[in-house]
């Protein structure tokens, strides 16, 4: 699906012609060209070729299809939280978590005019909070957009310079913008983590840590999460992550996602997720993959 504004369409049309030629070497992405999303891609893997996708569904899908080898996708930020939502992505795509990578992010404020007359800055919602402070103390309006480096191809199309775009810094070249500002995110140390999405998970290097990724729905009886978690706490299992979501309307059971260090057949790790599935409703490995930065 190809919803990108016109300045982007032919960049985006050339991508996908090369992706297609090999698409054992596409990797799907969600975004326009220019994206932080594409600087990830093309830093994870040298040699990889981009295929851009207007959503997070569509590049789970050119995924599935066969074409794209992988997906990379980011699903939290060190300033903003979560970014996509992967316990619903993942489970019926029957794809599986293959390795992480962090980027550091940084954005730029770019326009057809002056810094002084732009009025509105246009963004990914999870770009207008990580410059929430710089874009207050200026008094600029945020205006949410699908994509960071498609909001600087919308911008092109609207043509005012009271209306700017925040982007990874690159896509101002890309899209014939000037850079108004630069370093607009409210903290130095500004992160994303990402996880590659495959069609299978394949051989789980024997060197150095990994983590593993699962989902569980635990029972609804008093103290189920406290008993399910219980299993890490004793055989000294480090849980990185643990967020929780609700599935339906009923409100009467809760989805967890978690991250551990560790690998299934650890001894330790396998007595601990024994006990999680005694007490869940349902328990659902997403991937074991090699550890890209330190926990702890």
């Amino acid at each position: 699906m190809n919803r990108y504004p016109a300045p982007a369409q032919p960049i985006v049309a050339e991508m996908e012609k090369a992706a297609e030629a090999a698409p054992q070497r596409a990797v799907a992405f969600q975004g326009a060209p220019g994206a932080n999303s594409h600087i990830a891609v093309l830093e994870d893997q040298t040699d990889a070729l981009p295929l851009p996708c207007f959503s997070f569904e569509d590049a789970i899908d050119a995924v599935r299809d066969g074409r794209a080898a992988s997906a990379l996708i980011p699903i939290e930020n060190s300033l903003h939280g979560r970014v996509a939502d992967i316990h619903f992505l993942l489970p019926e795509s029957g794809l599986s978590i293959t390795a992480e990578f962090f980027l550091p992010i940084r954005y730029a404020l770019m326009g057809k005019g002056d810094l002084a007359e732009v009025k509105q800055a246009v963004s990914h919602p999870q770009a207008l909070g990580q410059c929430r402070k710089w874009l207050r103390s200026r008094n600029i309006e945020p205006v949410p957009y699908p994509d960071t480096a498609g909001a600087a191809a919308r911008v092109v199309e609207i043509n005012d310079s009271a209306v700017a775009a925040i982007a990874p810094p690159g896509a101002a070249k890309i899209y014939g913008l000037s850079t108004l500002a630069e370093a607009l995110e409210d903290s130095s140390d500004n992160m994303t983590r990402f996880v590659r999405l495959a069609r299978s998970g394949g051989a789980i290097p024997n060197e150095g840590p990994v983590m593993t990724s699962f989902i569980f729905e635990v029972k609804n009886v008093p103290a189920a999460l406290y008993k399910a978690l219980g299993g890490f706490a004793t055989n000294g299992v480090n849980m990185t992550k643990l967020e929780s979501y609700q599935r339906g309307a009923s409100f009467s059971a809760t989805t967890f996602f978690a991250d551990i260090v560790g690998h299934p057949d650890d001894p330790a790790v396998a007595r601990a997720l024994e006990e999680l599935s005694f007490y869940s409703r349902s328990l659902r490995l997403l991937g074991t993959y090699k550890q890209a930065r330190p926990r702890g």
